[in-house]
């Protein structure tokens, strides 16, 4: 009997729509099948409509919900004073929060049909190590699963690896990361999120000083390689991206002062591209035989294609936009929170103030230019797209619903009810948004 119950869940699972990381399957950002384009989870405008389940969530986090088979895994950090302070919106200010009280590290795991709790790990309990942004959590990471084991990391209080039972399979301590930007006397916390493949962990850890990439056995947590960032990239808040292109698999990472590859089987470097915004979060993408990469801050916000086969310093020459490695570049029409998204031809990249810039992916030409609201809040969820539809969320809960396409048409404009800063997940025709209190299943 128990041996037909476990062929069953099996059998459900490989039949389910997997969600495994930050941003889907290859931080592609897209979902098959359709969404729901319009819902209303604002009870203070009218009844709820097209939501399925609200259930909450303790403590404060903006690490991305994440799906395998049936279960929705998340992290959360939870202050044991019951005091965690959160400020959003457009604000320059860059002081520390107030939350270094004692924290629990919280890892669960939900029914992905009704929201219910299946269980709950506690990973660590203690003061944190480093102090966080006041727009960050202490938990901004978002974990990653290949079906066999999930990886969850907290920066500065280590890595973890679960069964999908729930059971502690492994953890590392990587250290406590002086992360902030580059001259000032501040911590912000971490938010680069693990990336699995092929049984390995890779992790990005950028700081002032002392950065480093690193690669641990997933089964295990026995460190493979790590290699010195050190000159390469100061600070980053980016999730890294392995491409496999032009015959070989390479690790890009997001960094300032420097954009950078390396080969995934020993850690050499393979290529660099000085990094114009000097505050970096969006993650690579592969489309089209090219890598996307985007960031911005401090004036420049250049959006680059790079070639899967650059090698050596791919950097333009001054006044210029061109470089043997690099397929086209925007030098000041990037996105400073947002990983953009590519659907079909067309690549859709938002700034922090809800500016949608949509562009031709193989040319870099602009298609249009819309700002999305009213310009008074941030955007920093990014986007995802199903069924022809893209999903922006502002830090309101505000959530465009547009159609895809060169022109502009926005079909809905929907309602979370709750601060959202986490990029949502989707799967089997439910969207997942992950809000300041609350974790949201939607569908018609």
């Amino acid at each position: 009997m128990r041996h037909a119950i476990l062929l069953l869940a099996l059998a459900s699972a490989a039949h389910a729509e997997h969600w495994p990381a930050f941003r889907g399957t290859a931080s592609e950002g897209a979902a098959p099948g359709k969404l729901a384009s319009s819902w209303n989870a604002d009870s203070t405008t009218g009844p709820a409509r097209n939501i399925r389940f609200r259930v909450p969530i303790p403590g404060l986090a903006h690490s991305s919900p994440i799906i395998w088979g049936d279960r929705i895994f998340l992290t959360t950090a939870v202050s044991e004073s019951g005091n965690a302070p959160l400020k959003v919106g457009l604000y320059g200010a860059g002081d520390p929060a107030d939350d270094n009280g004692r924290q629990s590290w919280v890892v669960l795991a939900l029914d992905k049909r009704t929201g219910k709790t299946l269980w709950q790990q506690t990973a660590q309990s203690s003061a944190p190590r480093t102090k966080r942004h006041t727009k960050a959590t202490h938990a901004n990471s978002t974990p990653a699963t290949d079906g066999k084991r999930l990886i969850a990391y907290f920066g500065s209080q280590g890595v973890y690896a679960y069964s999908l039972d729930g059971e502690l399979l492994w953890s590392k301590d990587l250290g406590a990361f002086d992360l902030g930007p580059q001259g000032y006397d501040l911590q912000w916390g971490t938010a680069s999120s693990p990336v699995l493949y092929q049984d390995k962990v890779i992790l990005q850890c950028d700081q002032k000083k002392g950065s480093f990439l690193v690669v641990l056995d997933a089964a295990t947590g026995k460190e493979l390689w790590r290699t010195n960032r050190d000159g390469v990239s100061h600070h980053s808040w980016s999730t890294p991206a392995v491409i496999a292109a032009a015959g070989r698999t390479q690790i890009v990472t997001n960094g300032w002062p420097y954009i950078a590859a390396y080969d995934l089987a020993t850690g050499r470097e393979l290529w660099r591209l000085k990094s114009l915004g000097d505050i970096v979060v969006p993650t690579p993408i592969l489309a089209h035989g090219l890598i996307y990469i985007t960031n911005a801050h401090g004036g420049p916000a250049p959006l680059y294609a790079v070639k899967p086969d650059a090698t050596g310093d791919i950097t333009p020459a001054a006044n210029s936009t061109t470089s043997p490695g690099l397929a086209w570049m925007e030098p000041r029409n990037g996105a400073y929170m947002q990983t953009p998204l590519i659907l079909g031809d067309l690549l859709y990249s938002c700034s922090d103030r809800g500016v949608l810039k949509v562009y031709d992916a193989r040319t870099g030409k602009l298609q249009y230019t819309q700002r999305l609201g009213e310009g008074t809040t941030g955007f920093t969820s990014s986007p995802i797209a199903a069924g022809g539809k893209l999903y922006f969320a502002s830090e309101e809960g505000e959530v465009y619903v547009i159609r895809a396409g060169p022109q502009y048409e926005l079909l809905a404009k929907n309602l979370l009810g709750e601060i959202a800063m986490a990029t949502p997940a989707a799967s089997d025709g439910v969207l997942y948004y992950r809000t300041r209190g609350h974790l949201l299943a939607i569908a018609e």
